[in-house]
């Protein structure tokens, strides 16, 4: 881990419908999820908020114009670490204890992903990846399969799809067939193999996504997505492959392809 302290924490790219893509920029690219802010109408959303490390609204300039309501797609720390910065806070009742006392265990901060080389700069003077804890933050409401959130000029479908945990939801607005997918799809190595995960529940979510009409997916690590992409994973995953496996050897494999990158 370097130890400079990072001057910026956050990056925010708008990629057009109103959707924002914000990464924390020193969290490694193998790990660090998709922190997304969809603009409303009447309200906004951020899916997912990191590894909160810096504070999110103070840092980027949009989201402090007007309340948010943050959504957890599930409880692991690389995506509800920050949930305890916001005051409205929404998620699946299935992962709700984790969130009102969450450990290294529950979250799975203990599972081998949170390393000196999870961190490109340092988020404070003295921070070590030691110390990484995710703080409580009672969800202050509760989400499930059919609940609706209302923007006022555009409506999000709340799918439980579970598997990678078993309180994963994902956000899905018919009208732009927009999906948000969380953990449950993404272009990369799925995890099925964690403390609460179930390989044939999520079989049973990803049959689910075949069904959908999708335009395009915004998963919660990587690059977003389009339908035939959406299929040719749920392949490959059905098949037997795109599954991370060990996480010493998988890092190490992340580590060596982007020094190969750095190198060329």
């Amino acid at each position: 881990m370097a130890g400079k302290v990072a001057r910026d924490w956050y990056q925010a790219t708008p990629i057009g419908a109103g959707i924002t893509l914000i990464h924390e920029i020193h969290v490694a690219s193998w790990l660090r999820c998709n922190i997304w802010h969809v603009r409303g109408r009447d309200a906004d959303l951020i899916i997912d908020t990191g590894m909160g490390l810096r504070p999110l609204t103070a840092e980027i300039a949009q989201l402090a114009e007007r309340p948010q309501t943050a959504i957890m797609t599930h409880s692991h720390f690389d995506h509800a670490a920050g949930l305890h910065q916001f005051e409205c806070r929404c998620g699946h009742p299935e992962e709700a204890a984790i969130m009102a006392e969450p450990t290294a265990r529950n979250t799975v901060a203990d599972s081998g992903y949170v390393r000196a080389e999870t961190f490109t700069a340092l988020p404070w003077e003295g921070f070590s990846h030691h110390d990484f804890r995710v703080k409580p933050a009672p969800l202050t409401r509760l989400l499930d399969d059919g609940d609706v959130l209302d923007l006022g000029d555009r409506v999000f479908d709340v799918l439980h799809l579970p598997g990678h945990s078993p309180g994963s939801i994902a956000l899905y607005e018919r009208k732009t067939e927009i999906l948000f997918s969380g953990d449950v799809i993404y272009d990369g190595a799925l995890i099925d193999d964690l403390y609460h995960s179930d390989p044939a529940v999520l079989a049973e979510s990803h049959a689910r996504l075949r069904e959908l009409p999708v335009s395009v997916v915004h998963a919660g690590h990587f690059n977003s997505f389009g339908k035939g992409r959406l299929t040719a994973l749920l392949d490959e995953y059905k098949a037997g492959g795109l599954r991370v496996g060990d996480p010493g050897n998988w890092i190490a494999g992340e580590l060596e392809a982007e020094g190969q990158d750095g190198a060329g």
